[in-house]
């Protein structure tokens, strides 16, 4: 039996141009378009953006903005800020997605599963009660019930009060 998911947005990832000497996560945080790449929140020193392979829907990860793999190279000002949009993230998604737990960490190195492992980031996996079902078991597939785009609009607005909540806070 085939297994057949619709998931148009890997589309550009299948036919388009791979960049291999580049790194994603700088190439998404330089370009201007945060719509197309599902950016989210630029912060000083760290951004959140949407997982493009999301495990759950508002699937997000925070990235520092100064390309390193080595957690340890991390300053205490890039590592408070990390944690300060963790903590952001989780409440945007409780409030927008009605998340009912998460799996937040990061994977540290290729040998501990980093898709990406020479930029370092940060998952937050929203989770609610039933989104394990029949499909990864039997089919090894997961399915993903909403849009990224759709997704991705709910969030932005989530986000851009936060943006307005933190300039009229400074």
């Amino acid at each position: 039996m085939q297994n057949i998911i619709w998931a148009p947005w890997r589309g550009t990832y299948v036919t388009g141009k791979k960049k291999s000497d580049t790194c994603v996560f700088c190439d998404k945080f330089k370009s201007a378009d945060d719509k197309a790449n599902y950016l989210l929140f630029r912060g000083n020193l760290n951004y959140v953006i949407m997982n493009r392979y999301p495990y759950n829907n508002g699937h997000l990860m925070v990235v520092p903005i100064r390309h390193t793999a080595d957690i340890l190279e991390l300053g205490s000002d890039e590592f408070e800020e990390m944690g300060v949009l963790m903590r952001q993230s989780v409440k945007i998604i409780k409030e927008t997605m009605n998340a009912e737990g998460f799996n937040v960490g990061y994977n540290l190195g290729s040998a501990a599963g980093a898709g990406i492992a020479a930029h370092l980031h940060m998952h937050i996996v929203p989770r609610w009660h039933g989104d394990t079902n029949f499909m990864p078991v039997i089919s090894e597939t997961k399915v993903i019930s909403e849009h990224m785009a759709a997704t991705y609009s709910k969030l932005a607005e989530a986000f851009g009060r936060l943006k307005q909540e933190l300039i009229k806070n400074n």
